[in-house]
């Protein structure tokens, strides 16, 4: 074995004369490659430590030439090679550590890490067996020394290893699962990985309850097109100045901005006609009747809110003495969105008719009207500034003990505990490709450090369609609410937050806490997705970039209270509570019939927490 990786040599290039140190970078046209002969140097190495964490692996280790002691770490490029017979290799560039080990080789150590999740241009390894070795290569007198071989012998191991994870990938043609399997041989000191997949589904096929039916493309253009025509055909109908029509195609039942402002309405017992039309998603099944109620619904009200993505209606032209209100689900601006992201990935065409028929649009403050304006692709004047009504509750200390002390009792775990609410949004370009790459968390450090006096709650996206899938033996410590629907609670019993890159963090600020951002792939998000603002000088909160920095962070929360109260004010123009009552005071302000009546004030459904559940087209 000795002797064959004596002999497993290179081709190296002589360098140029002028400028050694570029060689590595420069490979000048006139040089031709040569053969190091003979060259009588093993390559030294050991491996101190290696970890999994998912498909997430790292390394940690010593390497040198034997021979050729050298204290440049320009002159030394470390990385680990994956190999497999038929196809391109793959490498992991590593980092050139101090050793103290031996002083003639201070630049022997190296770490590196890798995910295996992403590596391959974003998606898992490709299925196959590979195997995993070290090169070293370093810069001699005449040339580069290239040589390669086994991983080594791990510290304070003395038997076989082996780790199995899975991995995921999402598309909206596609979801795949794998398997992915780590073994080290420990009398060769060698390492391998393989790749295998487990299965391919549709997305559309897990994409609802199963008490929820999908509709297929087909009949979804077909009721789009005969709902257009219904719509032209009500349109003779006068429109209705006292109807209202709140409509959502990712909800069923009336939680945020819907809530408050119905709540609203029905305090003040005013003459609207109210009516909601929910679907859980827009793939979700209407019959031909709900589509004829639509076209009515649309054509005949004077005001129809939106609260998401909504796309039977952007064909429509909105009647002249109508209002079509986009109240967003969202606050502030963050991540770019809508026609902001015209050219990324998963962004909207020009010629699209998404958002653009908006005569109104929700903002809490003046300081993001444009960027809401560019992102719906609507006039800026469109934008009204009354903020957002689910902002109100942070504002309610009396709804905020009930909130405490009914949650107390429904997740009676977070009593006598500090609780750390871990909220990120989703990667990937929409609802059926939406992932969380739970590789980047360290559960078990997390759990090491922090389980004797914090709980662990995560809310995860909507739209994430893989799991935590958290080991039972962290069972007292993390704990996955995602199930909840309104997560305005979960903040107010929320002592520190974490998250990325959503906008949860402006509600937060308004509690006036510490929030953490953690953000391992913070680069490539940003070339993927784009912010409307820097985002170090933009959050309002210290950065953890892997999860030693986040562990510190949260015992040590760097809380700056100038810089949130700043935050606060150019994101909220009016941080008062009272968002909901200046909304309902411009619907009541735009009807031209003053005429007062006392709406029903029905008891609907509810649900487990104590959201409204209307029945399709029921007036209130």
């Amino acid at each position: 074995m000795l002797r064959r990786i004596k002999n497993k040599v290179r081709r190296v290039l002589r360098p140029a004369p002028q400028n050694p140190e570029l060689q590595d970078k420069v490979e000048p046209a006139y040089t031709s490659p040569r053969i190091v002969e003979n060259v009588d140097s093993l390559i030294k190495r050991r491996v101190k430590a290696i970890d999994f964490n998912g498909a997430y692996f790292t390394i940690s280790g010593i390497a040198y030439f034997e021979k050729f002691p050298e204290n440049d770490e320009e002159k030394i490029i470390k990385s680990l090679i994956l190999s497999k017979e038929g196809s391109p290799e793959i490498e992991i560039p590593l980092v050139n550590r101090k050793s103290n080990e031996n002083a003639q080789f201070p630049m022997a150590g190296y770490s590196g890490s890798v995910n295996f999740a992403v590596i391959n241009n974003g998606k898992p390894l490709v299925p196959g067996q590979y195997e995993i070795r070290i090169q070293l290569k370093q810069y001699l007198s005449d040339g580069w020394l290239i040589q390669r071989t086994s991983i080594g012998k791990i510290q304070d191991c003395d038997h076989d290893l082996s780790y199995i994870t899975k991995m995921t990938s999402y598309s909206a043609r596609k979801n795949s699962q794998y398997r992915l399997i780590f073994k080290y041989n420990f009398a060769a000191n060698s390492l391998a990985v393989s790749s295998n997949i487990l299965s391919e589904i549709n997305p559309l096929t897990n994409e609802l309850d199963s008490e929820f039916i999908l509709e297929s493309p087909f009949m979804r253009s077909v009721k789009r097109r005969v709902l257009k025509l219904a719509y032209r055909w009500y349109s003779l109908l006068p429109v209705n100045p006292r109807k209202i029509s709140f409509v959502s195609d990712s909800r069923t039942s009336i939680s945020g901005n819907f809530e408050f402002i119905y709540k609203e309405l029905l305090r003040r017992h005013t003459n609207f006609k109210i009516s909601f039309y929910l679907k859980p998603s827009i793939k979700a099944k209407k019959s031909w009747h709900e589509v004829f109620t639509l076209a009515k619904a649309f054509a005949t009200s004077r005001y129809i809110l939106l609260d998401d993505f909504y796309p039977l209606i952007y064909p429509l032209t909105i009647r002249h003495n109508a209002d079509l209100i986009q109240v967003w689900h969202a606050v502030g601006a963050f991540k770019t969105f809508g026609y902001s992201r015209v050219g990324m990935p998963g962004g909207p065409k020009l010629d699209s008719l998404n958002h653009r028929n908006y005569t109104k649009a929700l903002v809490s403050s003046k300081h993001v009207a444009d960027k809401y304006a560019e992102g719906f692709g609507i006039p800026e004047e469109n934008i009204v500034t009354t903020g957002i009504p689910r902002t109100d509750v942070f504002f309610d200390q009396a709804y905020e003990n009930e909130v405490r002390q009914r949650l107390q009792e429904e997740l009676p775990f977070i009593k006598g505990k500090k609780v750390i609410l871990f909220a990120p949004t989703f990667r990937g370009n929409g609802q059926q490709s939406a992932y969380y790459p739970y590789e980047d968390i360290n559960f078990n450090k997390l759990y090491e450090a922090l389980h004797e006096d914090y709980v662990f709650l995560l809310k995860i996206h909507p739209f994430v369609q893989n799991e935590p899938n958290i080991p039972y033996k962290y069972a007292d410590f993390f704990y996955d609410v995602s199930d909840y629907r309104e997560i305005n609670d979960l903040l107010l019993i929320a002592d520190e937050l974490i998250t990325d890159y959503s906008s949860v963090c402006f509600e937060y600020a308004l509690l006036k806490r510490p929030m953490i951002f953690f953000a391992p792939d913070l680069a490539d998000y940003m070339q993927k997705r784009s912010f409307y603002f820097d985002y170090l000088d933009f959050i309002p909160g210290p950065l953890a970039e892997n999860t030693t920095e986040l562990i510190a962070q949260i015992q040590h929360p760097q809380f700056d209270r100038h810089k949130l109260d700043t935050f606060v004010d150019y994101f909220f123009d009016q941080p008062d509570g009272h968002a909901s009552k200046r909304f309902v005071d411009q619907l009541v302000n735009g009807f031209d019939n003053d005429d007062q009546l006392t709406s029903k004030d029905a008891t609907p459904e509810v649900t487990p927490d104590g959201k409204m559940i209307p029945h399709w087209g029921q007036n209130k």
